[in-house]
């Protein structure tokens, strides 16, 4: 407001700035993300459970050494495409249900403002995430190789890749078939995308295949870092780099808002 005479002003609508506004949003999606049952499940609650039982526990044969050196980075990249992916699949698609897309799309936020503000929101939860998912792998006895960008490049580049696949699904499927969907690919790659069952284990004919999804290469990138002490793990970086491009030129085209 502005003052035009004394004890007199003048209102100045507008909308705040837009870095303000995407700050904004970004810190309700992470607090409703947070808040919410189910997504905390999967993105807090499974990833640590996985990691403790089967550091203690000799279930599966992870080869030489301790189980947890194997099974930490794998957990890492189950929690990145359990936040990118799963959890943002399943609230976007029902915010897009209940018309909060719609409302949103008509507030002075450009689409692609909301877009950046989910995706700062997942990088929020990750951080978070990790920094949980670390602390019990030490614990645990873990023992990390290896430097630190590589494994900051591999977890920003699958978050990329699995918001974009996440964004894609909420955007042109209906609530319930992207709840249902969502939470079977989650499943299904956690069982074969070699987060706790090496892809060793499976037929050479299936390996090649699932070595290219983007859960593979995450956690086999990971692993080669903070397990062996590999240097940039560029063919990982790459499946990952070419998923994040696709699922997110894919997501725009094809995002339908209500």
């Amino acid at each position: 407001m502005t003052a035009t005479g004394t004890g007199t002003h003048t209102p100045r609508p507008g909308a705040a700035p837009l870095p303000r506004m995407i700050a904004a949003q970004a810190a309700l999606e992470t607090r409703m993300l947070l808040r919410n049952g189910e997504q905390l499940l999967l993105t807090v609650i499974i990833p640590t459970l996985l990691l403790v039982l089967f550091s203690s526990v000799d279930i599966v044969d992870t080869g030489a050494g301790e189980a947890v050196d194997f099974l930490a980075p794998g957990v890492l990249a189950l929690a990145v495409m359990s936040t990118a992916f799963t959890g943002q699949a399943i609230a976007t698609g029902f915010e897009r249900r209940y018309g909060v897309l719609k409302r949103l799309a008509a507030s002075p936020l450009p689409r692609w403002g909301l877009m950046t503000a989910k995706t700062l929101s997942v990088l929020v939860t990750e951080v978070l995430q990790v920094a949980l998912l670390t602390v019990i792998a030490f614990a645990l006895g873990w023992s990390p190789r290896g430097g630190p960008l590589p494994v900051l490049l591999l977890l920003l580049l699958g978050t990329a890749a699995f918001s974009g696949l996440g964004l894609l699904m909420a955007g042109t499927l209906k609530a319930e078939a992207t709840l249902a969907a969502a939470n079977l690919v989650f499943l299904l790659l956690l069982v074969g995308g070699g987060v706790i069952v090496p892809l060793e284990k499976f037929p050479d004919a299936v390996q090649s295949v699932l070595g290219l999804l983007p859960v593979s290469a995450l956690s086999d990138g990971l692993r080669d870092v903070l397990q062996h002490g590999a240097g940039m793990p560029w063919g990982d970086l790459g499946i990952l780099a070419v998923w994040a491009a696709a699922g997110l030129a894919a997501a725009g085209k094809f995002f339908r808002w209500e």
